[in-house]
């Protein structure tokens, strides 16, 4: 048995995950003065739900089931949920979203509250409180959606927040790689410990045991394995974009990523006489001249980008910075990763990465690219430079 019970490093004190704690709150708070109570109620043959809800699950019951036995197995929370969950053959945008709310059972909603409790304050602490609640809103509904691609006209509600909270994993996992989950390992009667295992490596045995291999068998169950992963992958792309975006609305600057022209701000006609492309940058490198260098960098095909190293890129990139374009600073450092994952001198660009979002106030997010600067072979300066910057987060101030 394999339970995680917590993550390091957590948000620093004294950040409060409010939006975090309010949704784990709502879950709790629906469940007990509403599952709960209903699931003690029975069920009058004669009320229209019960009889609509017993002609849908028909097909899905033995022969032999007598009508007696439905309804003395069926609660009047079983009609709730068939009432008010969401239902691919009967949509509704009002089930769509109170379905979010709704849990099968305890060990459903504690399933989902645990793994919300542990992943969600570091992701609100990262998009921020209404980027948090938008984001885990807008993967619940995607998630549910995707389930319903699979369920076709089923009239079978689906509940719970496991959609959502899928796709908190996603964001998750592309956001704090380098974090650690702590998890209480069961192994009868040979073992029992808690251990710290990288997160990438528990939200990996999530993702494929729990879901794909399941899902690929067809396995025979009531959980909805294509909202989980419809969530996860909703989850990556929030914080692909948001990576991309710097975590900034598109609109706030000029549009730029590596290889797209981008009109000079300054509006400066060229000189006939000036040499361009990638020796024409590195001469204005040289020269100090931070003006052309930009204006020579937002013309260059994605090749030419592809073929500076990773020094000029951190260069260029401060400059990018300072010149009021995080956006494509940060663009040109992953462009950087990404095209050159072999080459020497990447320490420099996660410092680089790791510094911009210590200057941005997140520490978690820094966190992981200064950490990956000492696994890249980092000359002795820029390891310096990387162990101050970790030692200027405060980890006695961050819960484990």
């Amino acid at each position: 048995m394999f339970i995680p019970v917590g993550d390091a490093p957590n948000p620093p004190r004294p950040f409060i995950a409010w939006v975090n704690w309010t949704i784990l709150a709502l879950n709790v708070a629906i469940y007990c003065f509403i599952s709960l109570p209903l699931s003690f109620e029975g069920v009058d043959p004669r009320d229209p739900t019960f009889q609509q809800y017993v002609h849908t699950i028909s097909d899905t019951l033995p022969s032999t089931v007598t009508l007696r036995e439905i309804v003395d197995s069926t609660s009047a929370y079983d009609l709730f949920v068939f009432a008010h969950g969401y239902k691919s053959g009967a949509p509704s945008w009002l089930d769509l979203f109170f379905s979010l709310f709704l849990h099968g059972g305890f060990l459903h909603l504690f399933g989902n509250m645990l793994f919300l409790w542990i992943y969600g304050d570091n992701v609100e602490y990262r998009l921020g409180r209404w980027g948090y609640l938008l984001t885990y809103l807008l993967t619940g509904v995607i998630a549910t959606l995707i389930f319903s691609v699979f369920a076709g006209a089923s009239l079978l509600p689906l509940v719970g927040a496991s959609g959502a909270i899928s796709g908190i994993l996603g964001l998750y996992f592309l956001l704090f790689p380098r974090n650690r989950v702590k998890v209480f390992v069961a192994l009868f009667p040979f073992f029992f410990d808690v251990i710290y295992l990288p997160a990438r490596w528990v939200l990996g045995f999530f993702v494929v045991v729990d879901n794909v291999l399941p899902f690929v068998i067809g396995a025979e169950s009531n959980v909805a394995y294509g909202a989980h992963l419809g969530g996860f992958i909703a989850g990556l792309g929030v914080a692909w974009m948001g990576e991309r975006w710097a975590w900034r609305w598109p609109w706030s600057e000029p549009h730029w990523r590596p290889g797209q022209a981008m009109p000079d701000p300054l509006d400066t006609p060229a000189k006939t006489s000036e040499e361009g492309g990638v020796s024409g940058l590195r001469r204005a490198l040289q020269q100090g001249d931070k003006t052309r260098a930009l204006k020579l960098l937002t013309q260059m095909n994605r090749a030419d980008i592809a073929g500076l190293t990773p020094g000029e890129c951190v260069s260029l990139s401060r400059d990018l910075k300072d010149a009021g374009h995080p956006i494509a600073a940060t663009r040109l450092l992953h462009f950087c990763i990404s095209s050159r994952p072999t080459s020497p001198g990447l320490a420099e660009v996660y410092l680089a990465l790791g510094l911009m979002r210590l200057e941005q106030g997140q520490p978690t997010a820094a966190y992981q690219y200064l950490l990956s600067v000492l696994d890249h072979d980092p000359d002795p300066l820029t390891a310096a430079r990387a162990r101050q910057a970790l030692g200027q987060i405060d980890h006695s101030r961050w819960r484990a």
